[in-house]
Protein backbone atom coordinates (compact mmCIF):
# COMPACT_ATOMS: atom_id res chain seq x y z
CA UNK A 1 0.00 0.00 0.00
CA UNK A 2 1.51 3.66 -0.98
CA UNK A 3 0.39 6.98 0.05
CA UNK A 4 0.27 9.29 -2.22
CA UNK A 5 0.44 13.61 -1.96
CA UNK A 6 0.35 15.36 -4.74
CA UNK A 7 1.43 12.10 -6.77
CA UNK A 8 4.27 11.69 -4.71
CA UNK A 9 4.93 8.65 -2.92
CA UNK A 10 5.48 9.69 0.89
CA UNK A 11 4.71 6.50 2.94
CA UNK A 12 4.46 2.40 1.94
CA UNK A 13 3.54 -0.72 3.45
CA UNK A 14 5.23 -3.33 2.92
CA UNK A 15 3.03 -6.36 3.78
CA UNK A 16 6.31 -8.60 3.98
CA UNK A 17 7.59 -6.89 7.03
CA UNK A 18 4.26 -5.62 7.55
CA UNK A 19 5.42 -2.16 8.46
CA UNK A 20 4.70 1.10 7.26
CA UNK A 21 7.77 3.17 6.36
CA UNK A 22 7.99 6.95 5.59
CA UNK A 23 9.31 7.76 1.36
CA UNK A 24 10.20 11.70 2.39
CA UNK A 25 12.03 13.06 4.51
CA UNK A 26 9.20 15.72 5.51
CA UNK A 27 7.38 12.28 6.74
CA UNK A 28 10.45 11.23 8.81
CA UNK A 29 9.73 13.90 10.59
CA UNK A 30 6.02 13.39 11.51
CA UNK A 31 7.00 11.15 14.79
CA UNK A 32 8.59 14.85 16.28
CA UNK A 33 5.21 15.39 17.00
CA UNK A 34 3.31 12.17 16.86
CA UNK A 35 5.69 9.48 17.96
CA UNK A 36 2.88 6.69 17.34
CA UNK A 37 2.28 7.64 13.96
CA UNK A 38 4.04 4.67 12.46
CA UNK A 39 2.55 2.19 14.70
CA UNK A 40 -0.59 2.88 14.80
CA UNK A 41 -0.78 3.91 10.63
CA UNK A 42 0.62 0.25 10.30
CA UNK A 43 -1.67 -1.23 12.48
CA UNK A 44 -4.29 0.04 10.37
CA UNK A 45 -2.98 -0.50 7.28
CA UNK A 46 -2.30 -4.33 8.47
CA UNK A 47 -6.49 -4.21 8.76
CA UNK A 48 -6.24 -3.03 5.30
CA UNK A 49 -4.32 -6.03 4.14
CA UNK A 50 -6.45 -8.48 5.53
CA UNK A 51 -9.64 -6.73 3.31
CA UNK A 52 -7.70 -6.98 0.49
CA UNK A 53 -7.11 -10.52 0.75
CA UNK A 54 -10.72 -11.23 1.65
CA UNK A 55 -11.01 -9.02 -1.29
CA UNK A 56 -9.33 -11.00 -3.45
CA UNK A 57 -10.89 -14.64 -2.26
CA UNK A 58 -14.10 -13.58 -3.35
CA UNK A 59 -13.24 -12.23 -6.51
CA UNK A 60 -11.90 -15.63 -7.04
CA UNK A 61 -14.61 -17.35 -6.77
Amino acid sequence: IVGLLDEVVMDHYDSDTRRTEPRQDWMSRVTEDDPQYWKRNTEILMGHQQVFKGNIEILKR
